[in-house]
């Protein structure tokens, strides 16, 4: 039997792709761009591709699916935009926390700039964290990094997984590093399949 997840916040489907080869089956996407819904209709053109706000979401349609996922918007807690946090209007923690109370899965992943991880926002982070353990869920956060798994790429991440309180004691962080590459290797043969004169000396 699959696993189930609906993702919120897709972007062009990076997330959705990771789980999609880690064996899960996307009950629905959801993104408010066009062109972010556009991109993953061409390349699943058999997914449920919702395009709005989730604000407007009625998660109770996906009730029971085993997984709520997504990156909510990041401005609010990123040092490049003014960090307003739970002030700023493109927050949606508190339409995550809706959705999730909604579908009630088992799990729920949540990822957002290691910003969030700053002191000035630990109080949010827990006001997260009792929300959802009202709900019955024990939430466990982690500062990542992509670039820690072989993504060319130094993506540092805040990630949040959460589980019913009864099944967390079972969840372990597992961190197997694997040595990354640069970009200019990962992407060399489409470079190359281009003609691109440079694309020998890019690649070191």
């Amino acid at each position: 039997m699959s696993l189930r997840v609906v993702e919120i916040c897709a972007g062009g489907g990076g997330q959705a792709l990771g789980l999609e080869q880690a064996g899960w089956e996307h009950v629905a996407v959801t993104d408010n761009d066009p062109d972010a819904c556009a991109t993953l209709r061409h390349n699943r053109p058999d997914w449920k591709v919702i395009e709005g706000d989730i604000r407007q979401l009625d998660g109770r349609q996906f009730a029971g699916a085993d997984l709520l996922a997504g990156g909510v918007p990041c401005p609010p807690f990123s040092v490049a935009s003014q960090q307003l946090g739970a002030d700023d209007e493109r927050n949606l923690f508190p339409q995550a926390i809706r959705l999730v109370g909604e579908i009630m899965p088992r799990a729920v992943l949540l990822e957002n700039v290691r910003g969030l991880a700053e002191p000035k926002f630990s109080s949010y982070v827990q006001w997260i964290s009792d929300e959802l353990w009202k709900l019955g869920y024990a939430p466990s956060w982690k500062l990542i990094n992509a670039y820690w798994y072989g993504v060319p790429q130094l993506r540092p991440r805040y990630v949040m997984i959460a589980f019913y309180r009864s099944a967390m004691i079972d969840f372990h962080w597992k961190f197997d590093y694997q040595p990354s590459t640069t970009a200019g290797l990962a992407i060399y043969d489409l470079m190359k399949a281009r003609g691109w004169p440079g694309a020998a000396t890019w690649a070191l």
